[in-house]
């Protein structure tokens, strides 16, 4: 028979670290939620049937705590204004533990719930604001949205990678590294060198290869050697076909030669 909450599963990647949760969806059904069905004060399980279970395959921090990569239950106590979020070791739970043990409580920290003109009919969980570094998981049901703000390790992990990795680098490996500080806007003058070491090393670098070169000199300010390289890379995206490349070089240089 179907399922009064059908159960969910969600799999997303933020930055280097993979985070699932397992829960299940209760729908309103014309029902008051908070403050009747789910009264305020009380932990609740965040959804129904089981407990929902959250796993992260890195190590995420939730306020100012540390958390170690691993799985826990979710758990919540909501209220009018502002809502306890807590994650808790022991997974394996019908609902609520039978007897709780404060020791396993791994993260409690407050959040301000956001009120909804429109209501949700079905409760949720959902990965909201990605970026390299962190994630909002938003709870969801009735007029009431939680925001979880999730801090995440990427840039350590990245970056002691790149340590290790040019130690004995590969053209690619210059280039990927001086592309990632310039998506996190980090030691550009770093970008730069690594950069123009693996445009160096290329015999024939490509119109994208060049369009990225042009992006870390404009980030800098230097315009002239921006202009110039896009200029490089828009003869040989029009070569090669590319109208996307042709149109975002035309569009940089028309930028940066009013700079």
């Amino acid at each position: 028979m179907p399922q009064a909450s059908p159960s969910a599963k969600l799999i997303q990647k933020v930055g280097l670290t993979d985070v699932t949760v397992d829960f299940s969806r209760p729908s309103t059904k014309g029902r008051k939620i908070f403050g009747e069905l789910v009264p305020f004060g009380q932990v609740w399980r965040t959804g129904a049937n089981e407990n929902s279970i959250i796993s992260f395959s890195t190590s995420i921090k939730i306020g100012d705590t540390d958390v170690p990569a691993g799985k826990y239950s979710v758990y919540t106590i909501p209220n009018e204004n502002s809502w306890e979020f807590i994650l808790y070791s022991d997974y394996n739970n019908w609902g609520l533990p039978s007897d709780w043990d404060e020791n396993k409580v791994v993260v409690r920290q407050k959040f301000t719930p956001i009120k909804l003109e429109n209501k949700m009919e079905s409760f949720k969980f959902a990965f909201d604001d990605l970026t390299n570094n962190s994630f909002t998981l938003g709870v969801t049901w009735g007029y009431f949205y939680l925001p979880v703000e999730i801090k995440l390790p990427t840039t350590s992990i990245v970056m002691s990678s790149i340590e290790e990795v040019l130690k004995n680098p590969t053209s690619s490996d210059l280039y990927k590294a001086a592309v990632y500080l310039l998506q996190e806007n980090r030691d550009l003058r770093m970008a730069k060198e690594w950069m123009n070491q693996a445009i160096t090393m290329m015999d024939n670098p490509r119109f994208y290869h060049l369009r990225q070169q042009s992006l870390i000199y404009a980030a800098l300010k230097d315009y002239k050697m921006a202009i110039k390289v896009a200029q490089a890379s828009l003869e040989k995206s029009i070569v090669a076909g590319n109208s996307d490349y042709e149109k975002m070089n035309q569009d940089s240089i028309s930028i940066w030669s009013n700079m």
